[in-house]
């Protein structure tokens, strides 16, 4: 569901599998504590399989969270189940990653 990569003064999250409101405390307790000590935040969303209003809601905290102590997080790799989300949702602007819409979807690479 989470693995964590350290690299430097960066940590990747890798999360796999759903995103939802089955899920999101046990997410939440785990990728909190990732707030603290680290420079870069990166979320790799490749492996995501499901994700509804909870899981955006955590990605959001993370978000907030983040830039109140002026530190980076960057969602990578979005997976074709969050792209279509974060497009209804009109939230492509809202975490400002680079992602790959609609017609190209089978091409999606975050950076």
């Amino acid at each position: 569901m989470l693995r964590i990569e350290e690299k430097n003064q960066n940590c990747i999250a890798y999360i796999e599998g759903e995103m939802t409101i089955y899920n999101a405390a046990e997410l939440k307790d785990r990728l909190m504590p990732l707030q603290d000590g680290w420079q870069e935040l990166e979320i790799n969303l490749a492996k995501v399989t499901e994700i509804d209003s909870a899981g955006i809601q955590l990605l959001m905290l993370l978000k907030k969270e983040r830039a109140e102590h002026q530190l980076s997080l960057s969602l990578t790799d979005h997976s074709n189940t969050v792209l279509d989300v974060f497009e209804l949702m009109d939230l492509v602007s809202y975490f400002n990653d680079p992602v790959v819409l609609s017609g190209a979807k089978g091409d999606k690479h975050g950076s």
